[in-house]
């Protein structure tokens, strides 16, 4: 199937990959030792969790996630004159505040299945799930404060903590979305700030902190970040009802549990016959059976919450490059935009 988005003026994908895997040799080690410090039984869970072992704590040939929230910090830290190296612990950091979210998430959503394997809580329970997130919380702030040039650490910190609640606020938001009240576009686009630009944004940040950057350019990353965040989770969201189980590694469950996703609200607001029949099957007072999701995928592609999306997602990665002043437009952070609107379904 063809990629989200294929309108977005900017120069083609040369290296994603490459990008990548660079990143990943500079974090792998750091993230591997930041885990080691662990007790157990959260060493296991988190190395699990990240893909490195499997149930019964042997080595896997798997690797952790995408590193894309690293790989922004190491890229808009050389953007900002600095080298890869230097923002290792703050890519380090940011991947595992991602994950600890990742965690709880699953938690609160109920989700049994992550990159295509049992999610942490379905194997060692909510309570443990819950500390172990909790515990990459507390290490992703032991790794900049340890790790970090004195400098740079508090400003680091600060801004990592106040990242941290700013996800909450997402998280919250996301959760008390009820079938009582539906959420306006505005609404779901705050909630996806908090829940994913807010992460990303402060990735971008802690980049251009780790360079020794002014404060100008620190928020100018910022908000790249946060614009590339929104255009993210815009395209996950377009993932979560028409991509491919095999290839995200989940369940497309958002459609059962009727989530008020974006491309779900700007199908309903559409004032459309097709917006009319979604939102009498938003209003049944139990999960979507198999036929129910297919049928409100149609609905949502019928009423142009797909093509809203879609668009949206585009107009969200123009924001990002109208961020970057012209001497921080590193071609490497131009390639993981892309990598982002382009992601295939």
């Amino acid at each position: 199937m063809n990629s989200i988005t294929a309108t977005v003026s900017i120069p083609p994908v040369h290296r994603p990959f490459e990008i990548l895997a660079n990143v990943r040799e500079i974090v792998d080690p750091g993230l591997r030792t930041a885990v080691n410090l662990l007790p157990e039984p959260s060493r296991q869970m988190a190395g699990y969790h990240l893909g490195w072992l499997d149930v019964h704590g042997k080595p896997t040939r798997m690797s952790a996630g995408k590193l894309l929230r690293p790989a922004l910090a190491i890229c808009a830290c050389t953007a900002c004159g600095g080298a890869g190296e230097s923002a290792a612990p703050a890519a380090v950091a940011a991947e595992l505040i991602h994950n600890f979210t990742l965690i709880h998430d699953d938690v609160m959503d109920g989700d049994t299945t992550r990159r295509g394997r049992p999610t942490v809580w379905s194997v060692w329970g909510v309570s443990d799930a819950v500390l172990l997130g909790d515990c990459l919380h507390a290490l992703a702030a032991d790794v900049l404060a340890s790790r970090l040039p004195a400098t740079v650490v508090g400003p680091a910190v600060d801004r990592l903590e106040t990242t941290v609640i700013e996800l909450c606020r997402g998280q919250h938001e996301d959760c008390s979305t009820t079938q009582e009240r539906e959420p306006t576009i505005d609404d779901c686009e705050r909630t996806a700030m908090g829940k994913t630009g807010a992460l990303m944004g402060c990735s971008c940040a802690l980049g251009a902190v780790c360079a020794g950057a002014d404060e100008a350019t620190v928020t100018s990353m910022d908000r790249f970040g946060r614009e590339l965040g929104m255009a993210f989770q815009l395209v996950d969201d377009l993932i979560g009802i028409w991509g491919d189980p095999r290839v995200s590694g989940k369940p497309a469950g958002d459609l059962a549990r009727r989530k008020y996703t974006l491309p779900v609200v700007a199908a309903l607001r559409s004032g459309t016959a097709a917006a009319v029949e979604l939102k009498q099957l938003y209003s049944q007072p139990h999960p979507l059976a198999a036929a129910q999701i297919t049928r409100a995928a149609e609905l949502i592609e019928s009423a142009a919450g797909r093509l809203w999306t879609q668009k949206e997602a585009e107009r969200r990665i123009r924001n990002a490059l109208d961020c970057l002043p012209a001497q921080l437009a590193n071609p490497d952070l131009r390639v993981l935009a892309r990598l982002i609107a382009h992601r295939n379904l």
